[in-house]
């Protein structure tokens, strides 16, 4: 593609004898440079792109874009984030502009929203993809990105992709660093959702102001033609009371234009009535619990304001299965055992409470935290724990570069004296050791990992899965047993 086609809608100083060099890539990579390139220097979070401008050249980039620097292979601009964004959206043919885009941001809840938003819109007859923690996935095709929103040159190549195969509707995860990072620059979404905003990645936004700012930036009413948001949440109410674009609330507790009433709910699933703007849906879920109506309410919320038919949205509710490591209940003779993500403060109140409501015996909290990670967290998940179950079993969660006991001993700083409470570092013995230890009626939560398929230790993803540990631990037992048997015959 033509320089001019690349930078249109931008503003940039450069050498405009350029305009039509060709150009085969675009990147902030520097590894990834290859002759014919643009590079993108990125004045990052943990490494400056600047430094790396003489190695992307060497390499064949034709063109650098900086903020900084200036030069006849430079193309100066006030914010090369944003830059980086809008380039590759004209690169790969503003195919974003041909699809429907339904943002979902919020602490805790998107990933359960966005997969049952696009169930609901597959079984209408619409093609949707997903974008978000789970990988990017469309017309049977799963990409691990390995972020929960993609960096611009990997989003709008897939968006041209989608577009190229049939997709209608893209659900995309709207995670608080690809809004601070902007790379969600140069989209227009035909909705926003905002779930909820509660303590999280404090590491890198410094304070639940900055963090709750970023998020709500989502929602200027610049590029968003609705917005629908929790009424529940205290951030979500501020958007109401001053809303900056039109918006829809939906809630449990506060007053809503979505709302449910007459709630049932066990480990198996949930039932309730909805009133969506006056009209009336009778839903039943497979999934449990309170937060998890929220998030059905959302979905409705979201799927009846595109114009998805009342008969589709519950036909489709009826059969969706639990997102993969959220609120996945193992149900066993020996105890009911729930996996789960929760991996914020407020993730892991509400998981607990919502096994501890539905639980006749005790509740067992298997958790960790993640390190390199928000640290202010880690007493305030021992509190929230003590406060809830019977008894906790501190394990490691992805410790990466930190060791493990200390991550374990600072959550625990927060654990009451009153409740018992078990350091097991090894996640896979942690779990087997709740399990051995469960009494029937019992609920065992293990949270923090939820679906992921690795354990980050020193740099390493090593092979590790909460539901494999469980069920190895089963495995392991019936054999026991039928060695123990044909002992005693």
């Amino acid at each position: 593609m033509q320089l001019y086609k690349i930078l249109e809608g931008l503003e940039a100083d450069y050498n405009k004898a350029n305009d039509g060099m060709e150009i085969s890539g675009i990147t902030h990579d520097s590894r990834k440079v290859q002759p014919g390139f643009i590079y993108v220097s990125l004045l990052g979070v943990k490494e400056n792109g600047e430094k790396y401008i003489e190695e992307a050249l060497s390499k064949g980039a034709r063109l650098v874009v900086s903020q900084i620097e200036r030069g006849a292979n430079v193309i100066k601009v006030k914010d090369s984030r944003s830059a980086y964004s809008l380039m590759c959206k004209n690169f790969y043919e503003k195919a974003s502009d041909s699809l429907k885009l339904i943002g979902v941001t919020g602490t805790n809840g998107k990933t359960t929203i966005v997969n049952l938003l696009a169930e609901i819109l597959r079984s209408a007859g619409k093609s949707a993809a997903i974008v978000g923690t789970m990988g990017i996935n469309y017309n049977g095709n799963v990409i691990d990105t390995g972020f929960t929103t993609p960096d611009p040159e990997i989003l709008h190549k897939h968006f041209l992709e989608m577009k190229n195969s049939g997709v209608e509707y893209v659900v995309m995860e709207a995670s608080a660093h690809a809004l601070a990072l902007k790379k969600l620059e140069g989209l227009n979404f035909e909705l926003g959702l905002l779930t909820n905003i509660t303590q999280d990645h404090l590491d890198f936004f410094g304070n639940m102001e900055n963090y709750a700012k970023t998020k709500l930036s989502f929602f200027d009413g610049k590029h968003m033609k609705l917005g629908i948001i929790c009424s529940d949440d205290d951030y979500g109410r501020k958007l109401i009371n001053n809303p900056s674009m039109s918006l829809i609330s939906y809630g449990l507790d506060n007053p809503s234009d979505v709302f449910a009433v007459n709630t049932t709910s066990d480990f198996r699933h949930s039932k309730f009535v909805c009133n969506c703007l006056d009209e009336i849906f009778e839903v039943q879920t497979n999934l449990a619990g309170k937060y998890n109506i929220e998030n059905t309410l959302a979905s409705i919320a979201a799927a009846r304001a595109i114009g998805i038919k009342k008969q589709d949205i519950t036909r489709a509710l009826r059969y969706i299965n639990p997102v993969e490591g959220r609120f996945n209940v193992i149900r066993h003779h020996k105890c009911n055992i729930v996996i789960d993500y929760a991996h914020t403060p407020d993730g892991l109140k509400k998981v607990l409470e919502e096994a501890k409501a539905l639980t006749r015996g005790k509740l067992i909290a298997i958790f960790g935290c993640g390190g390199n990670r928000d640290r202010k967290k880690r007493p305030i998940m021992g509190k929230v724990a003590s406060g809830l179950a019977d008894k906790i079993i501190l394990t490691s969660d992805n410790p990466r570069d930190e060791d493990p006991l200390d991550i374990i001993s600072e959550i625990a700083k927060g654990v009451a004296n009153s409740v018992p409470c078990e350091i097991c570092e090894n996640r896979a013995k942690a779990i087997a050791h709740g399990i051995e230890h469960a009494s029937p009626n019992d609920t065992i939560v293990i949270a923090g990992k939820g679906g992921e398929k690795y354990q980050e230790i020193k740099g390493e993803k090593k092979p590790y899965n909460d539901f494999d540990a469980v069920y190895d631990y089963f495995r392991s037992n019936i054999k026991l047993q039928e060695g123990e048997d044909e002992s005693n015959s």
